[in-house]
């Protein structure tokens, strides 16, 4: 059999579609792509992170208890339930929309995270009730969808933009759509800083030790509300812009079977032509059926290690990263950024909290993001977490043993602030885990596993790595929440049992970071590869091309060439052993019955 077949013409056109995006030059839909998928991790991050600003908000209003002479705050399961909520939808986000990404296309339920956001974000500032439990309730239940849109776009928009990268930045621009979480972070504390500011002036009230009722005005309520509505506007106006956008190549070229429309997609974006001819749309649809899956053994024996390798990191980062506020009540005191609760108002609180995580956000988590944007594509992203977790580690072990000395102690005259210690050293340690955190492991994590995969899996297995690392952020939040409070009885923080203390949760966290240092040799490097060389989808290519060239030379037909390679016959016999490729019995029990 000679000549090209409607099967060979489709490959080639494939492959030169997938080339010519590997190879393309930075152009305006690539930075256009940055910004659509950018939006939704700006998203992303404003609802996840705008809670911290007013939950002590939430707990003066719903919570405040005349007995105890003091502010009112969230419960523990309460505190848990509201922060804790977001995280457990956005883990089950992460997994459905991660399957649901390969199954269906990314554009297909791209825009559905959108929705839910958008919905979810509006509900949230809507929540209802007669009562603190009623209020609470359906907040909670609203966070959870809002944290099930989040967690699609995990997946989803790093597959897509590493599926239209091409392979000489694709680091930075995937990197780049990450990075947008920690401007996300910095505008849920400015907004909190204007609508406290412009409350404040208006309902201007007393601290709490002045008049403990007056200290909380009523009108306050809309702060919270409206600090979570805000969350829908960019997912609002990136909306139109994102079901517009074409199916990646890949998908369509490799998982749809379809290179004339994955031509003509690429064509209307790269300004290029492809010689796809109309019978392309012939595609190889039972050699398909041959590709592995997610639980063959073949995937073991090649991604296997890859997956934990992404699991485990990302997991070890979370647990670590989403553990920070342990000792951030104590940085804030202790450089008087924060007062005790009793000498501040309501609003005045929101404020002061804004503020504090608007500074920490502008000098030590936006830089790391960016720094890792422009540096990933140059020394690659295995060195980027290597390093991260490195200090990571080594930040926290020097927490660890000189913790109380660079804190201090509660000043004699008030227990709320802390005198002696090093305070400059103390937040700038602070800083740096932070600044590492984002400039290693937090932005590579989320890179890596959009490289390694086969595009039939890439999403599910990005979207069950994030998983695993939104189940280390519970780990973090919570687990060490509760593992942080005194060993003493009497010492813990109103409504939480003992602990293990806070030193010895330091020491957890270190020995967390360096867990992760050492499961990242698991990970390779990804620097410069296209994404099917990768994930050995080039490689298989070549492989099915050589067996059929070997079936041709026997004199078979194009359709026994389609069964043996739907039944791997072609790799186990035409391939694995040559000499036997002229045996009837071994390539074609059929051959003599056509007079072949």
């Amino acid at each position: 059999m000679t000549g090209a077949t409607a099967h060979d013409v489709d490959k080639n056109v494939g492959r030169e579609v997938l080339n010519a995006l590997d190879k393309a030059k930075t152009q305006g839909y690539h930075f256009k792509s940055i910004i659509i998928a950018g939006m939704g991790f700006f998203t992303d991050a404003y609802d996840l992170f705008s809670i911290s600003t007013v939950a002590k908000l939430l707990g003066r209003l719903y919570y405040y208890d005349p007995a105890l002479k003091k502010p009112g705050t969230l419960p523990p399961n309460v505190a848990a339930a509201v922060n804790g909520v977001a995280l457990c939808g956005t883990l089950a986000g992460q997994l459905f929309f991660g399957w649901a990404g390969d199954k269906f296309g990314r554009k297909k339920v791209y825009g559905i995270t959108l929705i839910l956001m958008i919905f979810a974000s509006i509900a949230s500032g809507l929540s209802f009730g007669s009562s603190a439990t009623g209020v609470m309730t359906t907040l909670c239940f609203f966070r959870f969808w809002l944290g099930f849109g989040i967690g699609g776009d995990y997946p989803l928009s790093a597959t897509i933009m590493s599926e239209y990268s091409n392979t000489k930045t694709r680091g930075a621009f995937v990197g780049a759509v990450f990075a947008m979480q920690g401007m996300g972070i910095l505008s849920a504390a400015a907004v909190a800083i204007i609508l406290s500011s412009i409350f404040d002036a208006a309902f201007s009230r007393p601290a709490f030790n002045v008049d403990p009722i007056r200290s909380t005005p009523p009108q306050a309520d809309y702060v919270w509300r409206l600090l979570f509505m805000f969350g829908a506007l960019p997912a609002a106006a990136t909306y139109y812009y994102r079901i517009r956008m074409p199916e990646t190549a890949r998908y369509t070229a490799l998982i749809a079977k379809d290179t004339e429309k994955a031509a003509k997609d690429m064509e209307k974006v790269l300004h290029v032509h492809f010689d796809a001819e109309k019978q392309t749309q012939v595609t190889d649809k039972k050699s398909a059926q041959a590709e592995y899956g997610l639980f063959s053994a073949e995937f073991a024996r090649r991604h296997g290690t890859h997956l934990v390798g992404c699991c485990v990191t990302w997991f070890m980062l979370d647990v670590a990263f989403y553990s920070q506020n342990l000792f951030q009540k104590d940085i804030f005191s202790a450089v008087g950024w924060i007062p005790s609760a009793k000498k501040m108002s309501a609003l005045e609180e929101v404020f002061r909290i804004g503020r504090a995580q608007a500074l920490v956000a502008l000098v030590s988590t936006v830089p790391g993001y960016w720094v890792t944007v422009a540096l990933v594509d140059t020394i690659g992203r295995f060195i980027i977490q290597l390093q991260g977790f490195f200090f990571m580690t080594l930040f926290m072990f020097v927490l660890t043993f000189d913790y109380y000395n660079l804190r201090g102690q509660p000043c004699p005259t008030d227990s709320s602030k802390f005198c002696g210690g090093n305070h400059l050293a103390f937040i700038s340690i602070y800083a740096l885990t932070f600044f590492f955190a984002n400039f290693g492991p937090n932005s590579t994590t989320f890179i890596i596993p959009a490289e390694l995969f086969p595009a039939r899996l890439r999403s599910t297995c990005h979207g069950i790595s994030a998983a695993a690392g939104k189940a280390g952020a519970i780990v973090g939040a919570f687990g060490f929440l509760y593992a942080s409070q005194s060993a003493h009885e009497g010492k813990q923080d109103h409504g939480y049992p003992t602990g293990i203390g806070i030193k010895r949760s330091l020491l957890l966290l270190a020995i967390t970071n360096c867990v992760g240092f050492f499961f990242t040799f698991l990970v390779p490097e990804t620097k410069g590869k296209s994404l099917e060389d990768l994930s050995g989808e080039n490689e298989d290519a070549e492989r099915r091309m050589g067996c059929k060239l070997q079936i041709q030379r026997a004199g078979f037909i194009e359709d026994t060439y389609l069964k043996l390679a739907a039944s791997n016959t072609c790799d186990q016999v035409a391939c694995s052993h040559p000499e036997d490729e002229t045996n009837p019995s071994l390539l074609n029990p059929s051959r003599d019955e056509h007079g072949m």
